[in-house]
This record gives C-alpha cells, structure tokens and sequence, in this order.
C-alpha cells in the first residue's frame, strides 16, 4: 500500500461507521416497532434518514473542494453525529424522534462520500486497491450485525439499542482523530465544469440508476427484519442473514480484480443489477424456505458489493479534479439518499395494504427498470470529462 497511505487507520474509520450501520439497519426497525409505532411511522423514520443524504453529502463535498480540509470535516461530521443522536436516549414521542432523526442522520451521512473521495484520491494510480480498504467496513458491519443481535437474544432488551449505537458513534469519532494529515496529490485541472459532466447522458444514466437500485434496496433496510420476525426467525437468525448477506459482500471485495477497463465497468453493472432484481423476487416469495434466503443473500455480492464497486468507479472517472467531492456527493445524495428515502418511504405505506411479496416484487420492478436504463445509456468509454477537454 506503500508508506503514506494510513491503511489501518483508514480501514478502521471504514469499520467503525458500517458497524454503527450494522447494528442500525437490521434492528432499528425491531426497536421502533418495540416501541409501538406503525409500519408507517417506522417508513416515515427511515425516509427521513435516507433523506438527509439527499442535502448533507452535497453541503459536505462543496465544504471539501472548496476548502480542502477534508479530514477536518470527516472528523467533525462524526462528532455532531455522537452528539445529535444522544437526545434518542430520552425522546419518546414520534415528533421529537423524527426532528433528532434528521439532525444526527444529516452528519452521519454527511462524510462518506468525502472519505470516499479522500481514499481515491490516496490511491489515485492504485485505485483497483479501494476494495481492500472498503471490505473493513463490512467486516465492520458483520461483526456487529452477528453481535448485537446475540446481545438482544440473550442479555439485552431491544429497548437498550441506543445505547449500543451511542457507543459506536463515540468509537467511530475517536478513531477519526487517529486518521493523520497527509500530503495530498495536486488536483488534477484537466476537468470539465461540474455542469457540463452532469448534462453527459452516461453521467445522467448513472445517477438515474443509482436512484431506481437504491430505491429497491428501500424495502430491505425498512423492512427485512420485521418480514424475517413475521416468519418466526428470532434475532440471531435474522443478524445471521444480514450477516451472510455482507460475508459474501466481503469475498467479493477480496477477489474482484482491478476494474479499470469501461466495458468491464459496464458488464459489471448490468450483471449486478440483473441479480438484484432476482434477489428481491426470492425474498418476496421464498421466506418460508431457509435455504431460498441463504441463496437471495449471497446475492447481496451482486446487489450491493459489485454495484458499488462500478458505480463508484464509474463516478471517480466521470469527476475529477475540483469535481471530484461534489461528483461522489450528488452520486451519494441521488442514490442512497432520494433513492433510499423513496425506497423507505413507498414501502411503509404499501406494506399493510399490499404484503411483502408485492412490496418486494416491485422492488424487482424497480431494479429491472434500473438494469434497461443502464443498458441504454452507460456504454460508453470515455470519460466525458475527457471529451470536454478536448472541444
């Protein structure tokens, strides 16, 4: 990895904030429906969580490319997140939790894409080894998933939740701290205006992609605990699935070679999203059977592990130079924020009046109309920043 890249300190701030998620996605759901609200109530929450991801990564990004003091707003985004979450330990009333909500949800959402960017950019020339930093995370996530869900089976209450995520928050802050200044590469002035790469119809086909699978994996993060809980699994079981589902995220990450070639990229993606759209119909259908489950998890290579891998790469050849923050950001904010909110959101409100199988069917839908987007307009080689430069 060379001597200046802080490898370990960079994976473990990766870990510490996908173990937060970890013990969020699967559980928060299981905790708020412990704590009497609605499947809509519970949508609602979610939506306005994925929703902050909508405004805070772009207000982020702007602050990195045009200050560039990328570490020093990472470190600050996790600090107001540990904070702005605290009052959840003693708000009850659904008002108050969706206003704390929004606040910690809008730094916790804030710095990935700047770290996302700010890794690139350490390996700029050795970008193909961005999974082998990136795969902490879902070891991250694993571990905490396989945890907590032991520790509410057999020592806790799921109403002691919070405390459990209060505890990641801090520990994802202070290892933020740990994360050294570094001599960054000059940025590269060979990019076309912001604008001008968002108008390329690739760009505009990747973000409407990422949108529509995002958008699909709504009803997973919302509601897949509570449609595994209604076919008998307890805790363990359900941290068992979520963790096999980033276990195979893992071997991915470990074995997916260099991804630099466009119509590798290309393949990739629509490979990926095909899958997805084949996962989300054996979860709709096949939740009475294990074995169908084990297989729609392993899945989640594909779903999220390769989508994520050539969508980000795809997004950091598109953005370069200046752009670079703000490209991750909008990518971050159009996909895991307005795609996951609508996600959230659609499927609190169809889950009464219509049941998981639909909700999860249409989730396939979703993820089919995002597959024939992708074939239509991500394939092409250049990136068009390139092409701008040369007009």
């Amino acid at each position: 990895m060379g001597n200046t890249l802080p490898y370990w300190r960079l994976s473990g701030l990766y870990l510490w904030y996908f173990a937060a998620l970890g013990a969020f996605l699967p559980y928060w759901p299981l905790y708020l429906q412990g704590a009497g609200y609605d499947a809509r109530q519970i949508g609602v929450l979610m939506a306005l969580l994925a929703g902050t991801r909508i405004v805070a990564p772009n207000c982020w990004g702007w602050l990195a490319d045009h200050t560039g003091r990328d570490l020093s707003l990472i470190r600050l985004a996790c600090f107001f997140t540990l904070i702005g979450f605290a009052p959840v330990l003693f708000v009850a009333d659904f008002r108050s939790l969706a206003v704390v909500t929004a606040v910690f949800g809008f730094f916790w959402n804030a710095f990935l894409p700047t770290l996302e960017a700010l890794n690139l950019t350490w390996l700029e020339g050795n970008s193909e080894r961005y999974s082998r930093i990136r795969l902490w995370g879902s070891v991250g996530f694993i571990g905490a998933v396989v945890v907590v869900g032991e520790l509410l089976d057999r020592h806790l209450k799921i109403g002691q939740l919070p405390w459990i995520m209060a505890l990641l928050f801090g520990l994802m802050w202070l290892t933020s701290l740990t994360v050294p200044k570094g001599a960054k590469p000059a940025h590269d002035t060979r990019h076309a205006p912001l604008r001008a790469i968002v108008k390329c119809p690739e760009v505009l086909g990747l973000l409407a992609v990422g949108l529509l699978v995002q958008m699909a994996h709504g009803p997973y993060y919302t509601f897949y605990s509570v449609h595994l809980a209604n076919h008998g699994f307890d805790r363990s079981q359900i941290g068992e699935l979520w963790a096999l589902g980033v276990l195979a995220e893992i071997l991915l990450f470990l074995l997916l070679p260099a991804t630099r070639n466009g119509l590798f990229l290309r393949t990739l993606l629509l490979g990926s999203i095909a899958l997805s759209a084949m996962r989300w119909l054996l979860v709709a259908w096949g939740a009475r059977w294990v074995w169908v489950l084990v297989g729609a998890q392993l899945l989640h290579a594909a779903s999220f592990g390769a989508f994520h891998v050539a969508s980000i790469a795809l997004v950091h050849r598109y953005f370069r130079g200046r752009t670079q923050h703000r490209g991750q950001a909008l990518y971050s904010s159009l996909s895991y924020g307005a795609g996951g909110a609508l996600g959230s959101l659609v499927s609190g409100f169809a889950w009464g009046d219509f049941g998981a199988g639909w909700v999860y069917s249409g989730a396939a839908a979703v993820a089919l109309a995002a597959w024939l987007v992708a074939w239509i307009w991500i394939d092409r080689h250049d990136a068009p920043q390139h092409r701008s430069s040369m007009r």
